[in-house]
Parts: structure tokens; C-alpha cells; sequence
């Protein structure tokens, strides 16, 4: 019956809280997948899945989750921290077109949402909603004025100039990249210019300031995988192995078949 239904659908997805942290993701997936079925825009095998689909970099299907959350509730910060991420790496991946290869996003039946109590988005008040104050993307939930507001402004100004990094560094200019990513740091603090910027100096040889800026980026986002294993890449230079091989642990325990990783740890283990 439907309470059997339910129960099945919580199982479902405790397992897959399991497959995901022994980095069996397609497991995971597949466990979401019929816990929804189940009992449908259930907010944690969505958000397990979505975890899943960014681990194995199905960025599409990732942002289409992360999404479905937040139309269920807008305020779980991470669905909205998932939904900058995937933003980013789509970017990157497709282009400025990113959004017209996306599979379509499920529209969540009003029954099933849940609403914070306070200000509606776009109503009186509504600059000082939780959604606003803890999601650094507009998104549909996010009032109107707010895509114009200086910060609105800033923050894209930010992007252009990580984005005129990224082709910097793709030209092998590292050091022309590193201006680019500073002065975009400085209109917004974001993971990914941060690791992009310790990318360049390790190829710069300046492991002191990777490390700083690893150590940033992991302020952000403590399981940063790029950021700890750039980290425990400078801290192997500086001759810090002890620190380098906690990075790559740290790492391995969010994705343990990370072949790198696994090589990073063989070369420190030998040393």
C-alpha cells in the first residue's frame, strides 16, 4: 500500500546515502531513481542523486535536480550551492548556450512544495529573504530587482574576467591568468577561480600561494576535490608530505577511485 510505498522509497534512499559515500554513484543513482518513483520530489533522494550525477559528471542531469529541490523548498543552501556549481561547470563545458542543452526541468505540483514564512520573492520586502541572503546566483525564486543590483553587476563582471583567465590559461599564459583571476576575486570570492588560480601557480612554481589559495577555495567548499589535491600538490613541493597525504585521504574519502589521487598518494607513500 502507499505507506509501504513510503517506507520502501526512505529505504531506497538510505542506501543510497551508502552508495554515494563509498563512490558507487551509479548505484546511487539507480536507488534515487526508484525511491522517486516511489514517492515522487522526495528533497533527499534528489539531492543524493544529484550528488551522484556531479560525481560522475552528468552535469545536466545534476543541475536538473538541484532545481527540482529548490521548487520543492527554496531555501536547502545546498541545492543552491549545487546549482552555482553546475552553472559553473556547464559554463565551462558548453558555452554561453549552456542552458538550451539542458533536459527539461520538472515542474514540482504546488502540493508538494514547501514554503519559508516570510516575504514572497519579488513582494515587499523580499531583499531580505533567507533565499537572497544565502544563494549567491539569481534564480527564479529570487526577486526581480535583484539581476539588476550592483552585486548582480559585479558578480558577472567577476565571471567574464575568470572566463578571460580560463582562455589565458588554455594559451599557456599563466601569468597574465593570475591577474585576471585576482581582479575577479576581488568583485566575488568563488571556489573555482580560486583553484583555477592555484593551477597557476603550481605551473608558476609559487607552491606557497597554491597552497593559500587551496586552502581558500576549501574555506568555500570543504570537499573541493581540485582544491585539496592542488593543495597536497604544493604541500608535496614543499617537502610538507605529511600534510599533502592528509589532503589526498581527505580527498579519496569523496571520491575513492580518483586515479590521480591514488597516484599522488603512491608517489608520497614512496617518498
Amino acid at each position: 500500500g502507499e505507506a509501504a510505498a513510503e517506507e520502501r522509497s526512505v529505504l531506497l534512499a538510505n542506501r543510497a546515502a551508502c552508495y554515494l559515500k563509498d563512490g558507487a554513484c551509479s548505484l546511487c543513482v539507480a536507488d534515487c531513481s526508484t525511491a522517486l518513483q516511489l514517492v515522487p520530489f522526495g528533497v533527499k533522494p534528489l539531492l543524493r542523486r544529484a550528488a551522484a550525477y556531479e560525481a560522475l559528471e552528468r552535469y545536466r542531469l545534476a543541475y536538473v535536480d538541484y532545481k527540482t529541490v529548490l521548487q520543492v523548498d527554496c531555501t536547502i543552501q545546498a541545492a543552491h550551492d549545487g546549482v552555482n556549481r553546475m552553472t559553473k561547470a556547464l559554463l565551462e563545458k558548453d558555452g554561453v548556450n549552456w542552458r538550451q542543452k539542458l533536459p527539461p526541468i520538472p515542474t514540482v505540483p504546488v502540493s508538494a512544495q514547501t514554503r519559508w514564512s516570510g516575504p514572497s520573492a519579488g513582494g515587499p520586502g523580499a531583499n531580505t529573504s533567507p533565499v537572497t541572503a544565502q544563494s549567491g546566483e539569481p534564480g527564479k525564486s529570487m526577486p526581480l530587482s535583484w539581476a539588476q543590483s550592483p552585486h548582480a553587476a559585479g558578480t558577472e563582471r567577476a565571471r567574464t574576467l575568470k572566463e578571460e583567465g580560463n582562455e589565458l590559461v588554455k594559451k599557456g599564459n599563466h601569468k597574465k591568468a593570475v591577474e585576471k583571476y585576482s581582479e575577479s576575486l576581488k568583485l566575488n570570492q568563488e571556489c573555482a577561480t580560486y583553484t583555477n588560480r592555484a593551477l597557476c601557480y603550481l605551473t608558476l612554481k609559487q607552491y606557497k600561494e597554491a597552497v593559500q589559495d587551496c586552502t581558500e577555495a576549501l574555506r568555500l567548499d570543504p570537499k573541493n576535490v581540485k582544491a585539496l589535491y592542488r593543495r597536497a600538490q604544493a604541500l608535496k613541493e614543499l617537502k610538507d608530505y605529511k600534510s599533502s597525504i592528509a589532503d589526498i585521504k581527505s580527498l579519496l574519502k569523496t571520491e575513492p577511485k580518483n586515479t590521480a589521487a591514488l597516484r599522488l598518494l603512491q608517489e608520497l607513500n614512496r617518498t
